[in-house]
């Protein structure tokens, strides 16, 4: 009886991370900008693929691999939302804009501060540099 109510709940699990993993895949598709669809892709990716870890872990027949799973979970979990972020905050730096539906735009001030001054902005020529 128990055996198989974990059963059905590993396959909820993955159904759920399956779909998950199907709308990360769909936002980097057809949401406008780098910014949005790295968004798509560390959230509902980390999500997904910890729901699909964690099926794992309760179906695993041996301790060590579960215990791996539940690690690799940790690990999505901790380094996707970090990543995307350096990611953008880089993609900012070096030019992307915004998609023009964006309400807010709060980097700026940051980026003024942090961007090094021999780096040429997106699209400068190196004509455009020197003078």
């Amino acid at each position: 009886m128990m055996e198989s109510i974990v059963t059905i709940l590993a396959g909820l699990l993955l159904l759920v991370g399956s779909a998950f993993a199907a709308i990360a895949a769909f936002g980097i598709l057809r949401l406008p900008d780098i910014y949005s669809r790295m968004h798509a892709a560390s959230k509902a990716g980390a999500v997904g693929s910890g729901m699909a870890l964690l099926a794992l872990a309760l179906m695993a027949d041996s301790l060590p691999v579960a215990l791996r799973a539940i690690a690799a979970i940790a690990f999505f979990l901790l380094t996707a939302p970090l990543s995307a972020h350096l990611l953008a905050k880089a993609a900012y730096a070096v030019g992307y804009k915004l998609w023009p539906g964006s309400v807010l735009d709060e980097m700026p001030e940051v980026a003024i501060t942090t961007r090094r001054s021999d780096t040429p902005a997106r699209g400068d020529s190196p004509a455009q540099q020197s003078s």
